[in-house]
């Protein structure tokens, strides 16, 4: 049976290896580790899937914020990597652990206050969870990004133009 618990408990190794195996080894030179940096993941935020004392899934999510051209720093949570064993994909794993992450942030667990944002798939993360693009098209990078796949959620997601990086560098901090 499929256990989700927080990603906390799980030894940091077995979560590297998860990653590395559901996203290679060279996943590091992504451009979401650019814009998350070298910050935690919010602890309230991020689960596991076990089964049977196996790392089958995890989902992690990062303090970051979009440096506006004209206005303030705005916090805001990135969600993802959301990782499943290869030999585990397709059997909703990855579905389940966003949806708890999603009703984490829903219920205040980090006490954020802050819009969610990933890069992903738009036809999955909208269809099953409300992520758009609508509002992303003027935010900038610190690497390659399709902006059909920069997508975000929730109230107080700005439309404008600035820097989308991690929370520590851009001045503001969101607690964990």
């Amino acid at each position: 049976m499929i256990v989700l618990q927080p990603l906390a408990s799980i030894d940091p190794a077995a979560v590297e290896s998860l990653l590395d195996r559901a996203f290679g080894s060279d996943r590091h030179a992504r451009t979401a580790y650019k814009v998350r940096g070298r910050a935690q993941a919010i602890t309230a935020l991020s689960f596991a899937a076990v089964d049977d004392g196996v790392l089958i899934g995890s989902i992690q999510c990062w303090p970051i914020a979009l440096d506006m051209d004209d206005g303030p720093v705005v916090p805001l949570v990135m969600v993802g990597p959301v990782a499943v064993a290869p030999d585990r994909q397709r059997d909703g794993i990855g579905r389940r652990l966003m949806a708890r992450t999603l009703a984490a942030a829903d219920e205040g667990a980090a006490d954020t206050g802050a819009g969610l944002m990933l890069i992903g798939d738009p036809e999955y993360y909208g269809r099953f969870f409300g992520f758009t693009a609508d509002r992303t098209a003027l935010w900038r990078l610190a690497g390659p990004v399709e902006r059909h796949r920069l997508l975000a959620r929730g109230a107080g997601i700005p439309d404008a133009a600035g820097d989308l990086g991690p929370a520590v560098h851009a001045g503001a901090t969101v607690p964990a």
